[in-house]
C-alpha cells in the first residue's frame, strides 16, 4: 500500500501526461493507493467549486486512513526525536507521514521534508 502524499496528486492534475500522473494511475488501478484524510483535506481545498463534485467521485473510490489516539502518541515521539536531531516538521506532513506508518504503507511525496523524515528513520517513502 502506497500513501499518495497532496505533492504527487497536485502534480498529476496539473500535467495529466507526466510522469506521476502515469505512474499514480498505474498505483490506483492496481488497488495501491491509501488516501490519508489530510490529503483528502488538502485536496478539496485547493479545487475549484465546480471541481469538487467530480473529485470527491473519484476519491471516494480510495481507503482512507484517519488518525486516532495512538497516531497523535506516535507524532508526540517523533517531535522529541526530530527536535533531538534539529529538525522540525509542521504538523500536516507529521499526521500524513504517521498515518502511512500506522496502516504499513510507504509514503510517496515530492516533497524534501519527507526524505528528512525517512533519514530520522521514522517512514519509508515510495520512490518509483
Amino acid at each position: 500500500m502506497i500513501v499518495v502524499d497532496t505533492s504527487v496528486w497536485v502534480a498529476a492534475f496539473r500535467q495529466a501526461s507526466g510522469p506521476p500522473a502515469k505512474l499514480l494511475q498505474r498505483l490506483l488501478d492496481a488497488d495501491e493507493v491509501a488516501l490519508a484524510v489530510p490529503v483528502r483535506t488538502e485536496l478539496f481545498l485547493g479545487a475549484s467549486r465546480s471541481d469538487r463534485p467530480r473529485l470527491r467521485r473519484a476519491l471516494s473510490a480510495l481507503p482512507l486512513v484517519y488518525p486516532t489516539d495512538d497516531t497523535w502518541a506516535m507524532i508526540d515521539g517523533w517531535v522529541e526525536c526530530a527536535g533531538d536531531s534539529g529538525q522540525r516538521f509542521g504538523v500536516g506532513d507529521l499526521l500524513i507521514g504517521a498515518l502511512a506508518v500506522e496502516c504499513g504503507a510507504l509514503l510517496w511525496s515530492l516533497d524534501a521534508d519527507f526524505v528528512r523524515m525517512e533519514t530520522l528513520r521514522l517512514i519509508q517513502r515510495y520512490t518509483p
